[in-house]
């Protein structure tokens, strides 16, 4: 059984509860991140439109590149998203909940959670 939050702000002490502040922590990273990849677009954007050719564009572009910073997200999103997925599986068979019905509710195969638990 997890060990439940002393009410005072402090970090949970259960994988699980650390995997989800690190998955929120990267969701955070993550939206500010779009939001610069969303506002060099617009400004991509509104360079072509203005009539400037494309390899103008692309060769006076600042790194990282729009692809760049967009493939970083998902990347990172991925990694603590399935750390997120494997800690709360682990935790769930913790208090007795069978694979069978971890993978519906995970929406997976049986299959696919024992792989996720054996990890």
């Amino acid at each position: 059984m997890t060990q439940p939050d002393a009410g005072n702000g402090a970090p949970p002490t259960d994988p699980a509860g650390r995997a989800l502040d690190d998955l929120v922590a990267a969701i955070d990273r993550s939206v500010e991140e779009l939001q610069r990849a969303r506002a060099r677009a617009l400004s991509l954007r509104d360079q072509r439109r203005s009539g400037r050719a494309w390899l103008d564009i692309v060769s006076g572009e600042e790194r990282p590149l729009v692809v760049e910073r967009i493939s970083t997200v998902l990347s990172t999103l991925a990694k603590a998203g399935h750390t997120w997925r494997r800690e709360q599986a682990s935790a769930l068979q913790a208090e007795q909940v069978s694979i069978n019905r971890i993978a519906a509710l995970f929406g997976v195969t049986r299959q696919r959670i024992s792989a996720l638990l054996k990890e």
